[in-house]
């Protein structure tokens, strides 16, 4: 096999490609996916790496009140991918696990291919606790995380070198892959017999290594014990600098653990990387604040343009701006578009959405009623129930302004006790509601879901409390297919949201419950005195969703991200 020059490695511990590929669970994932193919598109020396999870993330199944249950999503990796014969071994717990990769390939809009290696721990050679490392995402305790990040990040790495790819950048997408520096470390104290760090070890390691957070809350950074780093993957002498991975405030005793007995991933993967970055110009300034004396730049995300674009609006987009799969920033001509012809396009996607929930969660929707889409992660910062929280007040609004539907859909995760609880409110709303507003929660949300309902509905929803969400995509892919949003100003709508145009803004000031409320009072009042009555005039819809497409759509695509990712972070 060839030695494949210049490869640029992506490590994700999620990535989304498929639904019939059910390795992630919600944004980071999909964002992945999408990162992937604008890579293909753009004609990157690219490759991916995350691991093979035979039970997917859940399979998502509701009961009649609402509550979740989890059941495992059975796959045949085999007849999705190919198998590749290459292996390669992790120092897990003391002893050598071995593991093999399967591929796939992401083909680009000019034929240019990106493989996308997936690593399988589950093999006879290795006994049953190292065949479960790899067997489902976002699985067990603290001990299992790192595993699973030690067969990601020193597998990954390892994979790829016996793949032949030499790689000039390693790309941390989150912290869970923070041991690719760590084996960089590894691999230039053996070639050069050191037994210390030295600054041309430490210069080797960043000189070849980005880094992406993504999470805009302390505890979102995934903090393990430095001694059951040791247990799990061995001592390193970067394990002994707490100053490279530790937070920087301890109690000690009786409060927070001291810095030096507490790895910090993030801190540890912007120690040892030249370029650091947050996903919108927001949660950049969040992350500054949370690391102080770090430089974290703001690359804010996007999404790949002609996965999400429903296949209405691909047809149009191919007749009236025919670049637009090769430059994105084309869609910006959106604004010449006849009404009618954004209008009808608009139109044939509702109607599958439409059909799709009806024949799924048994509702008598209609596709002439105003429909509002809330999906994504069922989560309390999320807020998803925002919309019902005043069951009357919606009502009245549905009265006075028009009809309206909701569509929801979003799994919480297993031990998400409060996602789940809020999964069960919207369902008992929707049944108070019954007879004035027509409400669905549809199960089991994947991306072939996401793909019909932000192609479909009319108003994309999305009320995060701030400043707790760190982008966003969502809005994004809804924004392609002229769909406006309603949303507070959090991740990247703020740069998005040009009242009236583009959508609007969820306001209010406050903390707590007075901040939802206030932001509940805001969601109501432009519901019914900006959203609707806008409806209600399909010349001034029409212009809401031609803006929608040429400022938003043209411009939040993984194409431009990935551009900004390859000027400053890959090739500076």
């Amino acid at each position: 096999m060839p030695s494949q020059d210049g490869t640029i490695a992506y490590f994700s511990l999620e990535i989304g490609l498929e639904a019939s590929i059910p390795t992630y669970s919600g944004g980071l994932g999909v964002l992945a996916g999408d990162t992937i193919r604008a890579a293909a598109d753009l004609g990157l020396p690219y490759a991916a790496v995350t691991l093979l999870y035979r039970d997917g993330y859940f399979r998502q199944e509701l009961d009649k009140d609402g509550r979740q249950h989890e059941h495992p999503v059975k796959w045949s990796p085999e007849e999705r991918l190919e198998e590749l014969g290459p292996r390669a071994y992790v120092p897990v717990d003391g002893r050598d696990v071995q593991i093999r990769a399967f591929r796939h390939w992401v083909v680009g809009v000019t034929g240019h291919r990106v493989p996308v290696y997936f690593l399988d721990a589950d093999l006879p050679t290795n006994d049953e606790a190292a065949r479960n490392i790899t067997r489902a995402l976002y699985a067990g305790d603290p001990d299992h995380r790192i595993r699973q990040e030690a067969v990601l990040a020193v597998g990954g790495k390892r994979m790829l070198r016996a793949l032949t790819h030499d790689c000039v950048c390693f790309h941390m997408n989150e912290g869970h892959a923070f041991l690719v520096p760590v084996e960089l470390l590894s691999e230039h104290l053996s070639r050069y017999d050191k037994q210390r760090l030295d600054p041309e070890a430490m210069a080797y390691a960043r000189s070849r290594c980005v880094f992406t957070t993504h999470t805009p809350v302390p505890a979102g950074h995934d903090r393990f014990g430095i001694d059951r780093v040791r247990a799990i993957v061995g001592d390193h002498p970067v394990f002994n600098r707490p100053d490279m991975y530790g937070d920087e405030a301890g109690e000690g005793p009786g409060g927070s653990p001291l810095a030096g007995e507490v790895l910090n991933t993030t801190r540890l993967a912007m120690n040892l990387s030249r370029f650091s970055n947050a996903v919108a110009r927001k949660h950049a300034e969040v992350s500054r604040k949370m690391f102080p004396g770090y430089r974290i730049e703001p690359i804010t995300n996007g999404v790949h343009a002609a996965t999400w674009t429903g296949p209405a609006m691909r047809r149009l987009f191919d007749k009236r701006v025919p670049e637009w799969r090769h430059y994105n920033a084309d869609l910006r001509l959106a604004l010449s578009i006849p009404d009618e012809e954004i209008l009808s396009a608009h139109a044939e996607q509702k109607k599958t959405l439409i059909e799709h929930v009806n024949k799924t969660a048994g509702t008598k929707m209609k596709a002439d009623v105003f429909t509002i889409a809330f999906a994504r992660r069922a989560t309390a910062y999320k807020r998803p129930a925002m919309l019902l929280s005043d069951p009357e007040r919606l009502r009245k609004i549905a009265e006075k302004a028009g009809p309206v539907q909701i569509i929801y859909a979003g799994k919480a995760h297993p031990h998400d006790g409060r996602g789940k609880e809020i999964i069960q409110e919207i369902v008992r709303n929707s049944k108070e509601l019954h007879g004035a507003v027509e409400i669905a929660f549809v199960p089991n949300y994947d991306i072939e879901l996401c793909r019909l309902y932000s192609a479909g509905a009319d108003l994309w929803l999305n009320n995060p409390e701030p400043p707790l969400e760190a982008s966003g995509t969502s809005g994004m892919k809804a924004a392609l297919n002229g769909m406006p949003s309603l949303s507070t100003m959090d991740g990247w709508w703020l740069e998005g949201c040009v009242e009236g145009m583009t959508g609007w803004a969820i306001e209010g000031e406050g903390q707590g419950e007075a901040l939802f409320h206030a932001h509940a009072d805001s969601l109501y009042d432009k519901l019914l005195h900006a959203v609707l009555p806008t409806y209600a005039d399909k010349a001034k819809w029409a212009s809401v969703m031609k803006h929608a497409i040429a400022i938003n759509g043209s411009y939040f695509t993984t194409e431009r991200m990935v551009r900004e990712y390859a000027l400053h972070a890959y090739f500076p």
